[in-house]
């Protein structure tokens, strides 16, 4: 089906008729009590807000957040921005549609990073190690998840494979630091790497957008849930040591580094300490990445200040990225909002 539109190109005056997809949906009343809707429509460009006017009732059952609608309207410009007019929307079924069109994605390719991912954990020395992360990447009902998921609700690698990119990234980190450090425990520092993060496949609600914490998520937390899921992967090994079972479990509780960070233990083993600083490391730079890819002039320039790096940041332009994200100036809620006090807030 075609797309039409995109909110990127869309200019004061214009008609717009496209396919969408609603983030957010809400019914209110004019002064005079008249119904009218509010409405959130984006796609892998940008997004974009709406208002049904007219006929609110019969429009509402056509827009649940998550779907996907076709939208004609008209585009008006209002305090220096663009939003819709909206005449008429109607749902699409899911199956024609592809989401990747309406949420943000990772510029990288799925199939080249599984690959690349797959061959670092063919290369891990220890029998016992490799054969649990191959237990991993063989299941198809772990990789179908992993390989989509974001890693994060807002920040970084907050898009579909963001999870992918940033454990592969991680993992890339681990074996270089692995090769100059002969102390450190290769096998164990790149299981960490790779299996850090695995509980926020159930940690957030996607593919549809806005992402959001389950309810598991956010009462539990991804940690813990990475180390239940480690445990069922273990229960189905045969005799799979303890004692490295629980050294996998410590760099998966304690990756975050700080108590204050959501981590229930603090980093006491080698590769624990490194595994903290890698991850940190690649949230930042995707962070600041993201960021240089909203330079839209020419030279360097200053960012807007950055509270969760506590400073302004002395940005240009970055081409190579481009992942049409909402801009990170904005507030942010719940478990990424840094902790009083706290030098350098964790971004994970």
């Amino acid at each position: 089906m075609e797309k039409g539109d995109c909110v990127e190109n869309i200019k004061d005056g214009q008609k717009v008729e496209g396919l969408f997809l609603v983030s957010e949906m809400a019914k209110a009343e004019t002064r005079a009590g008249k119904p009218y809707l509010t409405i959130h429509v984006m796609d892998k460009t940008g997004t974009l807000t709406g208002r049904v006017w007219d006929n609110a009732d019969r429009w509402e059952k056509e827009c649940p957040p998550g779907r996907v609608v076709r939208l004609v309207g008209q585009a008006q410009s209002y305090k220096g921005a663009i939003q819709l007019k909206i005449n008429s929307l109607h749902k699409i079924a899911d199956n024609e549609v592809d989401l990747t069109q309406f949420a943000p994605a990772t510029s990288c390719n799925i199939a080249q990073m599984a690959a690349e991912l797959l061959e670092i954990v063919k290369s891990i020395a220890d029998p016992h190690l490799k054969k649990l992360l191959l237990h991993f990447l063989k299941d198809s009902t772990f990789t179908d998840d992993f390989y989509q998921a974001p890693a994060a609700k807002n920040m970084h690698h907050a898009y579909l494979g963001g999870l992918l990119e940033h454990t592969l990234n991680v993992t890339r980190l681990a074996d270089m630091v692995a090769g100059l450090y002969p102390s450190i425990d290769r096998s164990l520092l790149i299981s960490g790497a790779i299996l850090h993060d695995i509980g926020k496949i159930k940690e957030f609600s996607y593919p549809v957008p806005p992402f959001d914490y389950t309810d598991r998520g956010r009462l539990v937390g991804h940690m813990v849930i990475g180390v239940e899921m480690l445990h069922e992967h273990i229960a189905k090994l045969k005799e799979f040591p303890e004692d490295i079972a629980m050294r996998i479990e410590h760099l998966i509780l304690s990756h975050h580094g700080r108590y204050e960070f959501g981590s229930p233990s603090l980093p006491m083993l080698h590769e624990a300490f490194i595994l903290n600083f890698l991850d940190d490391l690649d949230s930042k730079i995707n962070y600041v990445e993201r960021l240089s890819s909203q330079v839209d002039k020419p030279g360097y320039q200053w960012s807007e200040y950055q509270r969760f790096m506590e400073r302004f940041l002395y940005l240009t332009g970055n081409e190579i990225i481009d992942t049409k994200e909402e801009p990170l100036t904005r507030n942010r809620q719940e478990s990424e909002t840094p902790v009083p006090g706290v030098k350098q807030p964790s971004l994970f």
